[in-house]
C-alpha cells in the first residue's frame, strides 16, 4: 500500500460516513466492460464540485490492491452485479491527483519529474524483484514491472487539464505533453495497462495534446454518452434526498436541474442539492465555490452577436451553438461559439446535444449570470430592467393593463435591436426579462404544451395567495385575440393540478409604433 501506487481507500470511507451519500458505484459496471480491452482509455470532463474526485476515490478503492473494500461496496449497486468480483481488489492502481502535485512542488517545472520520482519509489518497494534504473522514465519503469512480473495497472490522473488551464504553451506544458505521449500512445506500454481514467473540466485539447490523446475515448459535457447518470443527480435520486430530508422537490428542480444529457433529460448539480438538504433551505451553493469572474471575463468578451445571445438566454431562451469549433484551450477563442461551448464545460450553461442549443440551466446559475453583468455599462439596460421585473409582476397581478403594457414596451426596446425587433424570439426574450423576477415565486414556462398548441408563456406559482398566469404574445392583431387564443387552447390540461386565481395575460405589439397593448382576464379554477 502507498500514497500513488495502490492507496489504501479511506477516502471512500469518508464519502461512506457522510451525511449524504448517492450510490454512484454502477459507474464501475461500464469501466469492468471496458478493462483490458480496445476501450479502456477514458476521459471524464465535469464542471467543478460535480463529483469528479469522490468518482475517482471510488474506482480506486474498488480496484486497488492495497486495500479491502468489501465491506465499503457490499450495499452498493456494483455489489448486486455478477462481475463484482471480478477486479475487486485485484489490478494495481496508480492514482495521481495532478492539482495537489502542481500546487506544492515548489519549482513548477520539477512537477513531471516530481511526480515520476515518486512513483518509481513506490514501484521498487513493491516489486523489489524489479531492477528499476534511476534514468528511467515513468513509462520505462512500468514496463519494467510487467516484463517481469505481468502486473498490469489501472491509471487514474485527477484534475489532468490543470496545466491546460495554467500553462499553455509553457516549458512545463510541453514536458507534461511528452509526459503524456510516453504514458498512453506506447505499443510497447499498452498491454501494462489495464485501464486509463482521466478526469478534469476540460475535454481533450485539440491539435498538440488531441494527439497524444487520441485512444482516449470522451465522455464530457456535450456528450457524456453511456456515463450521462453518473455526472449529477438524477430526478430520483434527487427526488429521494427532498423525501427524506422534508424539501419541496419542484423548488429544488427549479434551482438547481436543467442539464440536459441527452438520455438522461433531469441532471441535477450535485455540491448544490446536498448543501440545500443540509442546510434546509434553497440559495447559491455550487457558484459560491468560484468567483463569479470566471464567468464574467468571458461573457464580455466583444464577439459579434455574443451580447444578444447572452440577453436571450438571460430571458430563458435558447440559442445555436456550434460546439465543435471549440479546442478545449483557455486561449484560443475565436467566436461566441467558442465562449458558449468552455461554459457549458464549466456548468454555466447547459446544452441541448439533440438540438445543438445552449441555456441557462436553473435559477442558481441564472442569478450568477446578473452578478456577473449588474456593473457593466453594455448591460445596463439589461440590469435595469431586472431591478423593473418586480414592479412589472405587482402591476400584473393588480391587473393594470396600461403600466404593463408601458412596462413591455420599454422592455422590448432595450432588449432588441432594430434590426431584430419583430423577430418573435426577441420578443420572447424581453418577456421573459421583464418577468425576471417572477422567478422567485413562480415556475416560470416557456411555450408549455396545452390542449391545442403552446401557451408562450406560463407562470406557475409555488408561494401561496398569488394568481397563476397563462401569457399570449401576438404581433400586429390585438390583446383582445390572444385571450382568446388562450380559450382556444383548451388549458384546463395544463393546470388539471392547480386550483386558485388564474389570470389570462394577452400581449400584442405593433411592429411600426412599436407600442404594446395589453388584455387582463381573471377566472378561478376549483
Amino acid at each position: 500500500m502507498g500514497i500513488y501506487l495502490n492507496p489504501n481507500n479511506v477516502l471512500l470511507q469518508r464519502a461512506r460516513k457522510s451525511e449524504i451519500f448517492i450510490d454512484k458505484s454502477m459507474m464501475i459496471a461500464e469501466l469492468n466492460k471496458l478493462v483490458d480491452t480496445e476501450n479502456n482509455f477514458l476521459c471524464i470532463s465535469r464542471p467543478r464540485r460535480f463529483g469528479k474526485s469522490m468518482m475517482g476515490n471510488m474506482i480506486s478503492a474498488y480496484y486497488s490492491k492495497g486495500c479491502d473494500s468489501r465491506e465499503l461496496f457490499k450495499d452498493l449497486k456494483i455489489a448486486k452485479t455478477k462481475d463484482f468480483e471480478t477486479y475487486l481488489n485485484k489490478l494495481n492502481v496508480i492514482s495521481i491527483d495532478l492539482n495537489a502535485f502542481y500546487r506544492n512542488v515548489q519549482d513548477k517545472n520539477d512537477l513531471i519529474k516530481v511526480v515520476t520520482e515518486e512513483i518509481k519509489a513506490e514501484l521498487s518497494e513493491a516489486f523489489p524483484s524489479v531492477k528499476i534504473l534511476e534514468r528511467d522514465t515513468l513509462p520505462f519503469a512500468l514496463q519494467r514491472v510487467y516484463a517481469k512480473t505481468n502486473e498490469t495497472f489501472v491509471i487514474i490522473i485527477d484534475e489532468y487539464d490543470v496545466l491546460v488551464r495554467e500553462q499553455v504553451g509553457s516549458k512545463l506544458f510541453n514536458a507534461y505533453l511528452e509526459f503524456l505521449n510516453g504514458l498512453f500512445k506506447n505499443s510497447n506500454l499498452s498491454p501494462a495497462i489495464s485501464l486509463a481514467y482521466l478526469t478534469g473540466i476540460l475535454p481533450i485539447v485539440r491539435d498538440k495534446i488531441q494527439s497524444k490523446l487520441n485512444l482516449f475515448t470522451e465522455y464530457s459535457m456535450t456528450d457524456a454518452g453511456r456515463l450521462t447518470e453518473f455526472v449529477g443527480f438524477t430526478a430520483e435520486e434527487t427526488k429521494g434526498l427532498c423525501e427524506q430530508y422534508g424539501m419541496d422537490y419542484e423548488e429544488c428542480k427549479r434551482w438547481y436541474d436543467g442539464y440536459d444529457m441527452g438520455d438522461v433529460k433531469e441532471i441535477f448539480s450535485p455540491r448544490s442539492v446536498v448543501s440545500a438538504m443540509e442546510r434546509k433551505r434553497f440559495g447559491s451553493y455550487w457558484t459560491q465555490t468560484g468567483s463569479y469572474e470566471a464567468l464574467k471575463l468571458y461573457i464580455l468578451m466583444n464577439f459579434k452577436g455574443m451580447k444578444d445571445d447572452v440577453i436571450t438566454m438571460m430571458g430563458g431562451g435558447k440559442v445555436h451553438v456550434e460546439v465543435d469549433s471549440y479546442l478545449n484551450t483557455m486561449t484560443d477563442f475565436h467566436g461566441k461559439d467558442d465562449v458558449f461551448t468552455y461554459l457549458i464545460h464549466l456548468g454555466y450553461l447547459a446544452y441541448d446535444r439533440k438540438e445543438e442549443l445552449c441555456y441557462i440551466p436553473n435559477e442558481e446559475i441564472r442569478k450568477q449570470w446578473v452578478i456577473s453583468i449588474q456593473y457593466e455599462q453594455d448591460y445596463q439596460p439589461i440590469i435595469k430592467l431586472v431591478e423593473d421585473s418586480k414592479q412589472l409582476l405587482e402591476a400584473t397581478i393588480n391587473k393594470d393593463e396600461k403600466a404593463v403594457a408601458n412596462a413591455l414596451t420599454e422592455a422590448h426596446i432595450r432588449t432588441t435591436n432594430p434590426l431584430t425587433y419583430n423577430n418573435e424570439a426577441s420578443f420572447q426574450s424581453a418577456i421573459g426579462l421583464a418577468y425576471f423576477y417572477a422567478n422567485l415565486k413562480y415556475t416560470v414556462i416557456k411555450e408549455l404544451p396545452t390542449g391545442k398548441g403552446y401557451a408562450d408563456l406560463a407562470l406557475i406559482p409555488y408561494v401561496p395567495n398569488i394568481p397563476a398566469m397563462i401569457i399570449e404574445l401576438k404581433n400586429n392583431k390585438s390583446a383582445e385575440s390572444a385571450i382568446r387564443q388562450i380559450k382556444e387552447k383548451e388549458y384546463d390540461d395544463l393546470l388539471e393540478h392547480y386550483r386558485g386565481d388564474l389570470l389570462f395575460v394577452g400581449i400584442n405589439y405593433d411592429s411600426d409604433t412599436k407600442e404594446h397593448q395589453c388584455k387582463i382576464e381573471e377566472c378561478v379554477i376549483e
